[in-house]
């Protein structure tokens, strides 16, 4: 019973962020377990480009470090804020979701080719973040009972927070500027005079996520 209870819990989590959140806590434990090494997650556009080790476009956001407590804390910050979206603004529209998902990746990688950094997750967490506190503007928000504020300031305050515990900022700056870039092409610029919707979802996401559900639902009626 508490089986399947659990697993009951696990498939009500919404598919897109059920998939990727699995996804980080299998390679943090792959790592944790040596199953893999770190080594070969991290991005490098060298390795990239000129020895064809495109895995790590993808791994590069699915690593936030060893299991610790800057592990768990942007890892439940994942999860937290893309479950929100995905059942919020996203609800009922997977396809669009997994759209935001290869443009934030994409534009964030496009950035890190200009950086030295290891790994992207972070900073496709604060676009998740991003694009979540702007959707939401009138919600008031508590910082571990010290700062109280509207959900839009919540990635400058991350920000802010990353600068306290001596991080660099760099990773927060990109993907604050990803989940800029995706909120004013998806809201802000289709409503202006002469503006359009330049972010299309394809035509195949909608198809494979309508036989998903189709998939999944008739399962669940055999069960």
């Amino acid at each position: 019973m508490a089986f399947q209870n659990l697993r009951n819990s696990y498939m009500d989590i919404p598919a897109v962020t059920r998939i990727y959140s699995t996804a980080c806590v299998a390679t943090t434990l792959a790592v944790h377990l040596d199953l893999v090494s770190p080594l070969h997650l991290y991005f490098h556009p060298n390795l990239i480009i000129y020895k064809l080790q495109l895995w790590r476009i993808v791994t590069t956001f699915l690593f936030f470090g060893s299991i610790s407590f800057s592990f768990f804390f942007n890892l439940i910050f994942t999860y937290r804020y893309c479950r929100m979206l995905e059942e919020g603004s996203f609800r009922g529209r997977s396809s669009d979701f997994v759209m935001m998902f290869l443009f934030g990746c994409l534009m964030t990688t496009f950035f890190g080719f200009f950086v030295d950094l290891l790994f992207l997750g972070q900073a496709f967490t604060l676009m998740l973040v991003y694009v979540w506190s702007r959707r939401n503007p009138s919600l008031r928000m508590n910082f571990f009972g010290l700062l109280n504020f509207h959900a839009p300031y919540l990635p400058w305050v991350l920000l802010g927070f990353s600068m306290i515990l001596g991080n660099t900022v760099l990773v927060d700056l990109i993907g604050i500027s990803v989940g800029h870039i995706y909120y004013f092409l998806e809201d802000v610029f289709p409503l202006q005079r002469n503006g359009m919707k330049i972010l299309k979802t394809p035509n195949f996401l909608w198809v494979f996520f309508f036989q998903y559900f189709k998939i999944t639902k008739t399962f669940y009626k055999k069960l």
